[in-house]
């Protein structure tokens, strides 16, 4: 313990233990739904949902481990929202196999990571305008605050005004409407961990109302995918702008 507060310099940064423990397992729920949205996303490109849920955890796994140990910043990484489903909106529109758009992504990366390597990726950081910096964030956040929406039913499709209000009598969506009402009311009380506690009480009342179903805390996992992709098609199919495209995003 007193070597994880030394290695961490908790002290030092105002903070312990066990308020890290509790932050990052808020980080965790907060985060987990993208264990089940990306491959979701992604699997409307063809690609096996098992294969996109193991490049998920372990993508997540790396990352959020490289900022822990090499960073020493309290960031959980994962994979972003927006190109997975610019990925699947380039493999349906072009009629290309989701292996050659993966090879773009790949190659997109390592020119990402080339560009980290020297002064350029920061200088294109600061050029960007603090006021699209905020928009993209908080156009983020709505983004999956209307994922959560849509997928507890909430709102729903509607042909006359894009999106309505959905059935508020389905259970899941009584249990969703329920779990915001605690959590905000907790955060309104300043409650230390008010989203966990939140979470971990929906939680109880979708598994007691039958809403959520338990079977046990582990199970083998799927046996990941390395490189299914096709290198040779990117350049074939003339991909170079979606390379360029991609790589600019991630900055």
């Amino acid at each position: 313990m007193n070597s994880m507060k030394k290695f961490f310099k908790l002290e030092q940064h105002g903070t312990s233990v066990k308020t890290e423990l509790l932050a990052g397992l808020t980080t965790f729920l907060a985060m987990a739904y993208i264990l089940v949205v990306n491959p979701a996303v992604l699997s409307a490109a063809g690609i096996p949902f098992d294969q996109v849920f193991m490049a998920t955890v372990i993508s997540a796994v790396i990352g959020t481990l490289f900022m822990a140990l090499f960073a020493n910043h309290p960031i959980a990484i994962a994979p972003g929202m927006g190109l997975n489903a610019y990925f699947t909106s380039v493999v349906a529109t072009t009629g290309l196999s989701y292996q050659v758009v993966l090879g773009t992504v790949f190659l997109a990366g390592l020119l990402f990571l080339l560009l980290s390597l020297t002064s350029l990726r920061e200088a294109l950081i600061r050029a960007i305008p603090d006021s699209l910096k905020y928009g993209i964030t908080g156009g983020i956040g709505l983004f999956i605050a209307f994922l959560g929406l849509r997928m507890s039913g909430i709102v729903v499709a509607n042909p006359d005004n894009l999106v309505t209000f959905g059935d508020l009598h389905r259970s899941v969506t009584l249990l969703t409407i329920v779990g915001l009402f605690i959590t905000l009311i907790l955060m309104a009380r300043r409650i230390p961990g008010a989203l966990f506690i939140g979470m971990a009480v929906t939680a109880l009342i979708g598994y007691f109302t039958g809403q959520l179903h338990f079977d046990g805390f582990f199970s083998a996992p799927p046996a990941p995918v390395f490189f299914d992709m096709d290198l040779p098609g990117v350049f074939s199919q003339g991909l170079h702008y979606h390379i360029r495209l991609l790589a600019r995003n991630s900055v």
